[in-house]
């Protein structure tokens, strides 16, 4: 009942805007559905190569991705330890896209087919970002995966970390924290739909350029990543545009976008700003 309640009154803000042709190309991809099975191979590349890459992964004493840890530790309060709360972050994913897609009683085939363009249009809208990235930024690209601690990994973890970041940052900044804020904003403010959503991508966007440089859990400047105003501008106006995209194409779409995004400028600042 809960999920089905946010899902019917964040309509405009955790799914598409528009009303696709039904069982069109739009329509099909913006389910969540699709977006579990797209997604997927990313969560399981991102699990498998963080697990390769640090072998003291399980103990959780290498980094992660903020937004990865931040769950993790939602969930140990929760209840949920073990060796397995590494895979636990992954489990909310898909449990909370399933209520998702139960609550919009949208049809539940995925056409493979659809993958191919899908991946195309995610690197298509990723490109705004980049050209966005070397107006704002001198050089190298700022991306928007971070990681806890501050650290630098080589570039096939900065590829595993840009996965991470585009699922789970994409699940916390705007599935999650847009769907309690409009909720928020509209039935406990009183303010209008039209209102609750436009404040709720400006706070959400906001506190998404803000986390990458100070952890709000412990209230501690990011080291790694000191306050810089250009960074923290882009960070925000990403926020801004994943949040539109979040609003238009579904999760799916805007964490692919978001995870091509960090891959993208992992590979050029390796090939033109590294030697």
């Amino acid at each position: 009942m809960w999920a089905k309640g946010m899902a019917r009154k964040t309509k405009s803000a955790s799914n598409q805007l528009f009303n696709f042709t039904r069982d069109s190309y739009l329509e099909r991809t913006s389910r969540p559905v699709y977006a579990i099975a797209y997604l997927l191979p990313f969560i399981i590349f991102y699990e498998l190569g963080t697990i390769f890459i640090n072998t003291d992964v399980l103990s959780q004493t290498q980094v992660r991705v903020v937004a990865f840890v931040w769950l993790q530790e939602f969930l140990l309060r929760l209840g949920f330890g073990g060796k397995f709360l590494w895979a636990m972050p992954a489990l909310l994913v898909v449990i909370i896209l399933l209520a998702y897609q139960l609550a919009s009683k949208k049809k539940w085939w995925v056409s493979l087919t659809d993958f191919l363009p899908m991946t195309i249009e995610c690197v298509l809208l990723a490109i705004p970002l980049i050209v966005l990235s070397l107006l704002l930024n001198s050089a190298p690209f700022v991306k928007n995966s971070v990681v806890a601690g501050g650290a630098h990994p080589a570039l096939l973890a900065d590829i595993v970390t840009g996965l991470g970041a585009g699922i789970y940052e994409e699940l916390l900044f705007r599935l999650i924290l847009i769907t309690i804020l409009v909720v928020l904003f509209q039935d406990v403010l009183g303010l209008s739909n039209s209102s609750s959503i436009i404040l709720a991508v400006l706070v959400s966007a906001a506190l998404f350029g803000a986390h990458h440089h100070i952890d709000f859990l412990s209230g501690t400047p990011n080291q790694g990543d000191p306050f810089d105003w250009s960074k923290f501008t882009f960070r925000t106006m990403a926020g801004v545009y994943f949040a539109g995209l979040f609003a238009m194409r579904g999760f799916g779409i805007t964490a692919g976008t978001h995870a091509f995004y960090d891959i993208i400028a992992t590979l050029i600042n390796a090939i033109a700003f590294q030697r």
